[in-house]
């Protein structure tokens, strides 16, 4: 008769917890944009499962798993349908949101770098209505590019300071 206390157990291999296959997905996504600047690999779960039936016993509850963990993350995609790893849905639409108000109103973006800054000081309790007056008079309004409220006054970004304070002082 045989000893059988000497023998090891078995070691039962179970699939993973959602939360280990999400970090499992996140690493490898994360490495996937690290090696090669963006995804180009992984649209669905499906994509994942050679990874995961090396480490774990196949079959559809792995499959369901993996599946569980990719909906749970909130994956966005791109444009070609693969994964990010960066945005989830809603950061996506709430980029595609702006994406679509930017085009909509027509707007631009401008580098203030070169610009002169001028104060123009002011009481306090005046401010919101000065700063009002000057952007609706046109004679003003193509000295400056924009005007913000400040503790002493307002600051007015311009690139002519000088032709600014020369149009301000005419009205002082």
């Amino acid at each position: 008769m045989p000893d059988h206390t000497m023998t090891k157990p078995t070691r039962v291999r179970v699939n993973p917890s959602r939360r280990t296959c999400e970090e499992i997905i996140r690493r490898i996504l994360m490495t996937e944009n690290l090696e090669n600047g963006s995804n180009r690999h992984f649209k669905t779960g499906a994509d994942f499962m050679t990874y995961f039936e090396s480490l774990y016993p196949s079959g559809p509850a792995l499959t369901k798993q993996v599946q569980r963990a990719i909906r749970s993350m909130g994956l966005a995609k791109d444009e070609n349908g693969y994964f990010l790893i960066d945005k989830t849905k809603s950061d996506q639409e709430a980029e595609q949101e702006l994406s679509s108000l930017l085009k909509k109103t027509s707007a631009t973006t401008s580098n203030l770098g070169a610009c002169e800054i001028l104060l123009l000081s002011a009481e306090q309790e005046h401010r919101s209505y000065l700063a009002s007056l000057i952007s609706e008079t046109n004679s003003l309004r193509p000295l400056y590019h924009t005007i913000i409220e400040s503790v002493d006054g307002l600051i007015l970004l311009t690139a002519d300071a000088a032709a600014l304070k020369t149009a301000l002082d005419k009205l002082l």
